[in-house]
């Protein structure tokens, strides 16, 4: 168990090597010059290579990269082209919007998803089969922004027109406002981004579920008089569960770097607007801190997801 613990970090530290790399050389060695967008289009030869020396971009490659990658291994990205203030602390004002979107819609498409797969899978070929089928198609085939706009504009914009307000328009309101702001803000939010996704996991889990209730020691357990439910949850489910954890440790990785087009329909203030911005301000030290930690938390994510494996697995606990 340890030394397969060991191999997982080791293969999570070469992946975030190679990936702090391909973006060191993305957008350090790229076309364009950090120093002429900091000093500006009229600043004079002395101004700008003032400014390229204090960057550091007159010194060789490797020194450079050598600096940023020790630089960012304690978490200093440098400071931001426009704002001049430090990359970690716009990232990490920014993070607390994300994790409430996504852990929060993650409850909520788990308990919707793998609740109609089973209905699904207990139920083959019936009614409750094929409206479960439906509404899983219907969520795969709603683009997330068209199903915001929907939901503000039944649930915000018509409430509000007739005198009343059911949820706020948008935007992000932190623990330290109350509880219930908290929660108002991000309701619709959470439902657009659990409707879309608990399409996926109900037909992931019916798939799953339908191949495992035609084992031959599925069979043997109903001939022996196993309760249904002990059948299906305690030994349907259970294996189920491996290639569940899968599909979530990934979603969680990718959603955790930025809900771009979530964060921009409702106005959350979170890690993909904040990408957004500085992409389109060519603010690089900025979108390489984003991109870290977007690559940070997909490999975690993957490494949590094999630890997980293998607890539910006892023969990888032996290999």
């Amino acid at each position: 168990m340890f030394k397969v613990l060991l191999q997982r970090l080791a293969y999570a530290c070469l992946i975030l090597f190679l990936l702090s790399m391909f973006i060191f050389l993305l957008f350090y060695v790229a076309p364009g010059n950090p120093a002429r967008l900091i000093a500006g289009e009229k600043a004079s030869a002395e101004v700008l290579a003032q400014v390229t020396q204090n960057l550091g971009l007159d010194r060789p490659i490797y020194e450079q990269y050598w600096r940023f990658i020790s630089n960012a291994f304690v978490g200093d990205f440098g400071f931001s082209y426009r704002s001049q203030l430090p990359v970690w602390d716009l990232i990490a004002g920014r993070i607390p919007a994300t994790f409430s979107l996504v852990f929060g819609a993650m409850f909520i498409w788990l308990i919707i998803g793998i609740s109609l797969g089973i209905l699904s899978a207990r139920h083959p070929g019936t009614w409750r089969d094929r409206v479960a089928q439906v509404v899983a198609l219907i969520g795969i085939s709603f683009p997330t922004f068209v199903l915001g706009m929907m939901l503000l504009y039944s649930l915000y914009f018509l409430p509000k027109q007739n005198g009343f307000t059911l949820f706020p328009p948008g935007g992000y309101a932190g623990f330290d406002k109350g509880f219930w702001e908290w929660f108002i803000h991000l309701v619709l939010p959470w439902i657009t981004l659990a409707l879309v996704t608990a399409a996926l996991y109900q037909r992931l889990t019916r798939a799953q579920l339908l191949d495992i209730l035609g084992e031959d020691y599925i069979r043997t357990a109903r001939a022996k008089g196993l309760a249904e439910w002990k059948v299906v949850y305690k030994h349907g489910m259970r294996a189920t569960l491996t290639v569940l954890t899968t599909q979530l440790g990934a979603d969680i990785g990718y959603l955790l770097g930025g809900v771009i087009v979530m964060e921009q329909v409702f106005g959350l203030q979170g890690v993909g607007a904040l990408a957004v911005k500085s992409i389109g301000t060519q603010d690089r030290p900025v979108i390489i801190g984003v991109v870290l930690l977007g690559g940070f938390f997909i490999v975690m994510m993957n490494l949590i997801v094999d630890l997980v494996h293998i607890g539910l697995e006892p023969r990888l606990r032996t290999k």
